[in-house]
């Protein structure tokens, strides 16, 4: 890809923002859908209706819907619950029925995913086939990536299935908050797989998905597998403070709500990035503490 414009939605978030940088500073032209009336010709205001107007996504390379409220606002009362999933099911309803009604010059759709699809599944080697899990957060997944998936009549799609970024701005922040004051420790048992992946190569493998013939779902996780505690501990040894300080399961459910806790920390999930690596995708950073080292310096 040259100078194809690429459309972003939910480009304001920490993904969004470095793969904007990342396009433009390759010259590629990139279109942000904004909840706001539109500054320049970059922007188009959207979803102060029931429609998109498909005439916008006409002739892209593709768009990119990264849209969702945030997972790290804490609790997940009901009213939340109800946002976090219609923050995400319906701006991809509107992309997905845009792209129905392009008679020619559809681009490809790569619609934002979780491994929070897989839920909490114990010693399974979980590549894209794998079945969806039973927790709040999967079920989500398993609705947001229904209406994504009814673009497929259409044009390509792809489901980014990320995985937690290891970066200050995101799963890293409350653990460095808590790691400077010598609060680190095990999360639950610190046993369970967690998936992860750095941020730039986030970016790199979305870019790597609007390049290729990619379609259905695509695990953006790293390629080695890491648990809970060995990401702390590699964590508070980058930052030289002791990782000691257990949070036990029924401490995390009770200060964060199960389906919270349950989604998102104590869940075992060993996501594997199948699909990539078929694809001949080379990460930049392969292992959790080298995602860790490049975010924290």
């Amino acid at each position: 890809m040259n100078d194809s414009r690429v459309v972003i939605s939910g480009a304001s978030g920490l993904i969004g923002g470095a793969l904007t940088r990342s396009l433009r500073s390759d010259g590629i032209r990139v279109v942000h859908l904004v909840r706001r009336p539109s500054r320049n010709a970059d922007e188009v205001e959207w979803l102060t209706g029931a429609r998109l107007e498909p005439a916008v996504l006409a002739g892209a390379a593709a768009v990119v819907n990264l849209n969702g409220a945030s997972i790290g606002r804490l609790p997940w009362g009901p009213r939340y619950r109800r946002t976090l999933l219609q923050s995400r099911v319906e701006p991809t309803a509107a992309l997905a029925d845009a792209l129905l009604e392009l008679a020619s010059d559809r681009p490809a759709l790569l619609s934002a995913s979780a491994v929070g699809y897989y839920g909490d599944q114990p010693g399974v080697h979980l590549d894209e086939a794998a079945a969806a899990g039973d927790t709040f957060l999967a079920e989500v997944c398993v609705q947001w990536e229904r209406e994504a998936m009814r673009a497929a009549a259409a044009t390509r799609v792809a489901l980014l299935r990320t995985a937690p970024i290891l970066h200050p701005e995101a799963v890293l922040k409350p653990m460095i908050t808590l790691t400077r004051v010598g609060l680190g420790g095990p999360l639950g048992s610190g046993r369970q797989v967690w998936p992860w992946i750095s941020l730039d190569d986030e970016v790199r493998a979305i870019r790597h998905v609007i390049d290729s013939d990619l379609h259905g779902p695509v695990n953006l996780a790293g390629p080695q597998r890491a648990t809970a505690g060995g990401i702390g501990r590699a964590l508070a040894s980058r930052m030289r403070r002791p990782y000691l300080v257990p949070a036990p399961a029924w401490a995390l459910r009770l200060g964060l709500g199960r389906a919270a806790a349950d989604s998102l920390l104590l869940a075992d999930a060993d996501a594997a990035p199948d699909a990539l690596a078929r694809s001949g995708f080379e990460f930049r950073h392969p292992t959790a503490a080298d995602a860790i080292a490049a975010a924290i310096g």
